[in-house]
């Protein structure tokens, strides 16, 4: 469908020097149930990640809610070398009525994630907690379409993130909106392709060249999210090759989540992936 030459995104990603590891805040925002501010915990977050070996930071869209955000950002990036990298997004982008204030949420978002130099806008389309229309679809593709816009005015890259919704009714959202919008970037998170019962190795080799940014989470052999990757059963053997095989030149992200967040040392569980990954992947 000459998804290369239709994307600048994959593009410039041929250009590449090397895939970069960051990290995802969910474990530290899944303490602030409902709206996941994670804002409170920003210095341990950064500080955390720094000795981890973690080379960048992705935020969620909550933390740009901030008047202050870009001040505080900035100077918690330069006192410990950890650059925010990007953000996820994610709105009711199915539901016409609330294209308007996504549009401004969003714009607002991406204004500071480029003040930052942030680099990914990770999208997650919204649950309708049923199957979405033909005509809800097309809604939310015509919404996507401004949303890469906007990414490509700022220089930042979009990809679609998913969780296990997407895939439901035979993959209707996720096949929906790759034929509404092919030059969509991917960002597929592993562990919900997983849970979604999707082979990640097969969604690799199929949709690999689209694959700009990979988020990385494990869970043992009950299906429950183990506290770092490697102490899982997920194939992080298999899913090294078959990137390889797809010459993968994108960035991904060490997403950690927890069943029960809590107690957990959110330093050393990053530490552990980061080792998990240099020794798996070779990055």
């Amino acid at each position: 469908m000459g998804l290369l030459t239709l994307s600048p995104w994959l593009l410039s990603l041929g250009n590449s020097k090397g895939t970069k590891v960051y990290a995802h805040i969910w474990a530290y925002a899944s303490r602030f149930p409902p709206k996941w501010d994670s804002t409170p915990v920003l210095e341990e977050i950064f500080k955390d990640l720094k000795a981890a070996g973690i080379v960048g930071v992705e935020l969620m869209e909550v933390n740009f809610r901030h008047e202050d955000s870009v001040l505080r950002l900035r100077d918690l990036s330069a006192r410990y070398g950890v650059p925010v990298i990007g953000t996820s997004y994610g709105a009711a982008m199915w539901d016409k009525s609330k294209h308007e204030e996504i549009l401004l949420d969003a714009e607002m978002v991406l204004d500071k994630l480029a003040a930052l130099q942030g680099k990914y806008f990770g999208i997650s389309v919204g649950n309708a907690g049923r199957e979405k229309t033909e005509d809800e679809l097309d809604d939310q593709a015509t919404l996507l379409k401004q949303l890469l816009g906007m990414c490509a005015d700022r220089g930042i890259t979009p990809n679609l993130h998913n969780h296990t919704y997407e895939l439901e009714y035979g993959k209707k959202d996720f096949l929906g909106t790759l034929e509404r919008v092919p030059n969509l970037p991917l960002g597929p998170d592993v562990n919900w392709l997983i849970r979604a019962g999707l082979d990640p190795v097969a969604f690799i080799g199929k949709y690999g060249p689209m694959i700009v940014y990979l988020p990385l989470r494990d869970q043992d052999a009950e299906g429950r999210w183990t506290e770092a990757l490697g102490e899982g059963v997920t194939d992080f053997e298999g899913i090294a090759k078959a990137l390889e095989r797809v010459r993968f030149s994108g960035d991904v992200a060490i997403e950690l989540a927890y069943e029960k967040p809590g107690d957990q040392d959110d330093r050393e569980n990053f530490r552990k992936s980061r080792e998990y990954v240099r020794k798996v992947f070779g990055w």
